[in-house]
């Protein structure tokens, strides 16, 4: 048995081994019983086994369920956590692992993991990663387009590219190979927005969820400054000294970041301008209530136009509280039904 070949094989594969690599590196099945009955070896799956007797690491988890399915390769969730590393408070480790076989393969679920059938296996993988893996793009599309929630299916796009793990042009790419992809017009609309890199899907969602179908003011976009370098502004009301700045943060953003954003919203206070800061919930999920508080501050700034109300938005209020409970200058704008 050659121990540097194991040696080199456990330290590649995080600790885990098949039988077929033991096999390979001059062990046989005496030499497996053995270290199992030691409990040097631990059995994971039939036929793969850890290199010790705690509990296993994500990346261990993953290796066990590549080997086990081999031919095979993380896909989807799995292949985007292998892509970003540790570290990304989102991901849920404990959950099975996602494991990419081809179509004509017929291979039962296993606790901890989750089987896919995946067509062009062959071409849609990185064989040579650790473990091998789903392309970023071919992942990407997968998620969003069998994502629950239209805000989950564009976060999935967006972050992929943020992070630098992909781009939009291999989204298109990977997007155009496939025949039918669940939300086509959707994802197209978004990755076009994305590769013109000046125009984020969140910026694009705020433009035509919010700001065109209730009839608010055109506003400047990518306005930039240099009040303290140069920056850019997201979203411009310039008549009426307000400025709509979209997070796309899902998750916890660096304290940096943090620190880096409420320091441009300072920034623009001391211009007598206002700030308000959006993310994804308010585009998306609350995008009609968004604009009728949009359109109460722009009003409060001078803004004589009106709201319209857009399909989606409902059958109440017919008027919108264009001043707080109490204002004694208060008035209402009747919300003007769209044609």
């Amino acid at each position: 048995m050659d121990d540097r070949a194991l040696a080199d094989l456990f330290n590649r594969q995080h600790g885990v081994i098949a039988r077929r690599q033991a096999m390979e590196c001059g062990a046989d099945e005496n030499d497996v019983r053995r270290l199992l009955r030691r409990k040097e070896w631990v059995r994971v799956y039939s036929g793969v086994y850890v290199n010790h007797t705690g509990a296993l690491t994500w990346h261990q988890r993953a290796w066990a369920a590549v080997l086990h399915c081999e031919p095979a390769a993380l896909c989807r969730a799995s292949a985007r956590r292998a892509a970003d590393g540790p570290g990304r408070a989102e991901y849920d480790d404990g959950a099975p692992i996602q494991v990419a076989i081809d179509p004509s393969r017929t291979l039962a679920q296993r606790p901890g993991i989750k089987i896919y059938r995946l067509s062009g296996l062959e071409h849609r993988v990185l064989w040579n990663t650790s473990p091998p893996r789903q392309r970023p793009e071919e992942a990407v599309i997968d998620l969003a387009s069998n994502a629950v929630r239209q805000i989950d299916a564009i976060a999935h796009l967006a972050d992929a590219v943020a992070a630098r793990i992909t781009t939009a042009q291999r989204l298109r790419a990977a997007l155009d190979d496939r025949g039918r992809v669940p939300r086509r017009r959707l994802l197209s609309q978004i990755i076009s927005d994305i590769g013109e890199g000046t125009c984020s899907a969140l910026e694009h969602g705020y433009l035509s969820r919010v700001e065109r179908p209730h009839g608010l003011p055109t506003a400047h976009r990518q306005l930039k400054e240099s009040l303290n370098g140069p920056l850019y502004r997201d979203v411009s009301y310039d008549d009426f000294g307000v400025l709509i700045e979209l997070d796309g943060h899902l998750y916890h953003s660096s304290t940096y970041a943090r620190d880096a954003d409420l320091e441009r919203d300072l920034d623009a206070f001391t211009t007598g301008r206002v700030t308000a800061r959006l993310g994804w919930g308010q585009v998306f999920d609350r995008s009609c209530s968004t604009a009728w508080k949009v359109g109460a501050a722009l009003n409060r700034r001078g803004w004589t136009g009106q709201l319209t109300r857009c399909p989606r938005c409902p059958a109440r209020p017919l008027d919108v509280a264009w001043r707080s409970p109490g204002d004694s200058h208060a008035t209402s704008r009747p919300l003007r039904d769209s044609a």
